[in-house]
């Protein structure tokens, strides 16, 4: 496989930044959505649309025209979000497929939502099962189960993780690699082994644990939209991280 160029983003260092605890991304979510009214739709198509500015950058030479994409779908948030990034890179020339742990008609809410939009503008969907061996892609994204995870992956998310490490392309990780729990940092079999992983608003702490720095690769940092007093309202007090841009390179904790 060709050497990926490393596209410059603005770098954070880990020990500069809070890290949450499941609990804690749960009561940003509500807070988001229920005092800010900042709606679930509006973060989801935020962290899509930074997922594939770095999928593009990061891991297809900086032009998705012709590249092939996979991208890996939960019933949740995250399979939303790689929903979202499936369609921009879609609408940027790449040939993009969407996976999905459940049939269609199973899907709910905001993410049936993004399907039904996927469908409209004619990008391919299929089901796990679907998933070919031998389905050569530029690039998988994996949005199969974010901080939501209790317990191992099984069944129909947990096959789809092992297709994911089967491949030979890299892996790019929506929040955190399916099958690590972004409290703890128990990284469960299977988990994906990603190459990058871009989380959202801001870092996890699992995502630092020592045990889960093969399976997060490179670590990145998306701005979702939420307000500096949100933060605030939580006890915590810190600058405008997003200043420079709205994806930050994490440097290593």
């Amino acid at each position: 496989m060709a050497a990926m160029r490393v596209p410059r983003y603005p770098a954070v260092a880990s020990s500069s930044l809070p890290y949450l605890t499941r609990q804690q991304m749960e009561h940003v979510d509500h807070l988001m959505i229920d005092v800010y009214g900042i709606q679930l739709l509006q973060m989801m198509e935020n962290a899509g649309r930074h997922l594939a500015g770095l999928a593009r950058e990061r891991f297809l030479e900086g032009t998705s025209v012709g590249r092939h994409v996979v991208a890996l779908s939960g019933h949740g948030g995250n399979g939303g979000g790689a929903m979202v990034c499936a369609r921009h890179l879609a609408n940027w020339g790449s040939a993009v497929t969407v996976a999905l742990t459940r049939a269609p008609e199973a899907l709910s809410g905001v993410p049936a939502h993004q399907l039904e939009i996927l469908r409209k503008v004619g990008v391919r969907v299929i089901h796990a099962a679907d998933l070919d061996q031998d389905l050569c892609c530029d690039l998988v994204v994996d949005g199969l189960i974010g901080y939501s995870l209790s317990g191992a992956p099984r069944g129909t998310a947990a096959d789809m993780i092992r297709w994911a490490n089967a491949q030979d392309a890299p892996i790019l990780s929506l929040d955190t690699p399916s099958g690590l729990d972004v409290t703890t940092g128990e990284v469960y079999t299977p988990a994906v082994r990603a190459s990058a992983t871009m989380t959202l608003a801001l870092p996890k702490v699992g995502l630092k644990a020592p045990a889960a720095q093969r399976f997060v690769g490179e670590l990145y940092l998306a701005d979702i939209s939420v307000p500096p007093s949100l933060y605030r309202r939580m006890g915590l007090a810190f600058g405008p991280i997003f200043a420079e841009g709205a994806i930050l390179r994490i440097s290593p904790p």
